[in-house]
């Protein structure tokens, strides 16, 4: 895999800063946004590697980050977006092969729709890349956050469960209008003990939020993918978990306000 910098990140004058990103085949290059404040220690730098949902691409998500920055809001971070590859069969951007999730489970279990367990681990092995990026830049783990909406929020939680390298190192995960995809039985069990990881995950805060008229993502799957976490070892201190009355399959003002208060929280501003 090869690597290509964003010629078109703007660098503060006289303060170097360009982050390396990973070029992978097929896919195009990472949204970055540069952090409008210059850290001298790299360490006390930020990253959030943000990733879109189903059929939409990382200059999707570039108005987040665009808000975030004119109002001055975490300066101090470094914005990763993501493309996810043109799937030919679903005719869009996925991350894996997609899932229709309907409101009543199967009534048996050969009617179930088999999930991209393959596709999901590429993809999961691509984000390690980002945040092996990161880490060469001199940013720690902790100094982290790995997010995402939709498919996006589904394929952070798999990487913050199953990832030999950074499962339950990272800051925090941020998981919008998703769920914690391989949940049934012990598949997640499965892979954490292939990596070598222990059976149950540690207290890495996690930002859990759905819209309550969303029909992606029924409830069902949503209270299923709390109790999953639960099961897998994360207390619900841990979690940051908030439900939006009038808030369908999408990001809303309040969903950003409360996002930047819990992200001000675990990547505090630190003094050089």
């Amino acid at each position: 895999m090869g690597s290509v910098g964003d010629p078109t990140a703007a660098v503060p004058a006289g303060r170097p800063r360009r982050m390396t990103l990973p070029k992978s085949h097929g896919r195009e290059d990472p949204v970055f946004k540069q952090a409008t404040v210059f850290t001298e220690t790299p360490a006390h730098g930020a990253a959030f590697i943000f990733i879109h949902g189903l059929g939409d691409d990382a200059k999707g998500l570039e108005d987040v980050a665009d808000q975030f920055q004119k109002n001055n809001k975490l300066p101090y971070m470094n914005w990763i977006l993501p493309n996810g590859i043109e799937d030919k069969d679903a005719m869009q951007r996925a991350w894996y092969r997609p899932t229709q999730f309907k409101p009543f489970p199967a009534d048996r279990p050969e009617l179930k729709e088999e999930e991209d367990e393959e596709g999901m681990r590429k993809t999961v092995e691509y984000i390690e890349s980002l945040i092996d990026a990161c880490v060469n830049k001199g940013l720690p783990p902790n100094r982290i956050i790995l997010g995402g909406f939709s498919q996006g929020a589904a394929i952070s939680l798999l990487t913050d469960l199953t990832s030999a390298k950074y499962g339950g190192k990272l800051a925090g995960i941020v998981s919008l209008m998703g769920y914690l995809p391989l949940a049934d039985g012990y598949k997640i069990q499965d892979l954490r003990a292939k990596c070598g990881l222990p059976p149950t995950q540690g207290e890495v805060p996690c930002f859990l939020a759905r819209g309550k008229k969303d029909q992606l993502i029924p409830a069902r799957i949503w209270e299923g993918t709390l109790k999953k976490l639960g099961d897998m070892g994360l207390k619900k201190g841990a979690m940051d978990i908030h439900e939006y009355d009038d808030l369908g399959h999408s990001i809303s003002a309040p969903v950003l306000s409360d996002l930047c208060t819990w992200m001000q929280r675990v990547v505090p501003k630190l003094e050089d």
